[in-house]
This record gives C-alpha cells, structure tokens and sequence, in this order.
C-alpha cells in the first residue's frame, strides 16, 4: 500500500517538473523549469534536497547520465517518476481539483 504522506506544494511543484522534463530532468533544468512555469525564484539546494529526499521515499529513481563539456566533464544525474510517485502525485492533484471544485479565480479576489 502506497504512503499516505501528502505532497507540499513545492514537492508537486518538483514532481511536475520532472515529469514535464522527462530525460532531461536533472536539477539544474528542474530549477528553471519551476521558474519559468511559476515565476517563482527558486534555488538550486532547495531542488536538489527535495530531488533527494523524494527520491529516498521512492517517488523518483535517478541514474547518471552523459558527462558534457558544458558541465566541466561532470555527468548529469537524470529523475525519473516512479510509479509511487505517479500515483501520489495523482492523488494530490486530485485532492487540489476536489478543493478548487467551484470556486473561481474571481471568487478569491476578496483575499488581496
């Protein structure tokens, strides 16, 4: 049985990324990623500690890639999606979509 830990917003914010990436999702390009989609400045260490720490729950696998000369010979580290992390992620959209069920954009300007 899958956990039930539900997902924060910058984990799905990762997972979306990642799987947005496919094989050239590693960290660097899920920073800019988030950025991009989100305008959201976002830093390096914070992708690379929730990469690693999604990865030890089993939400992601990773395997190295090429080294490149852009990356001083270094090679990437490319994430994958597991199907644990499919599944969860699913399961928090859908809880997101639930909440969100009538309620238009309009309706939250008495927040600001």
């Amino acid at each position: 049985m899958p956990p039930r830990d539900n997902l924060g917003e910058f984990e799905q914010l990762v997972l979306l990324a990642v799987f947005r990436l496919k094989a050239d999702a590693y960290g660097m390009r899920v920073r800019q990623e988030i950025e991009t989609r989100t305008n959201r400045p976002t830093s390096i260490g914070a992708v690379y500690a929730t990469l690693d720490r999604m990865e030890s729950k089993g939400l992601l696998r990773s395997e190295v890639g090429e080294s490149t000369p852009a990356r001083g010979g270094r090679p990437k580290k490319i994430f994958t999606l597991t199907a644990l992390g499919s599944d969860s992620l699913r399961r928090s959209m859908e809880a997101l979509s639930k909440m969100r069920h009538g309620i238009k954009m309009g309706d939250l300007e008495w927040l600001v």
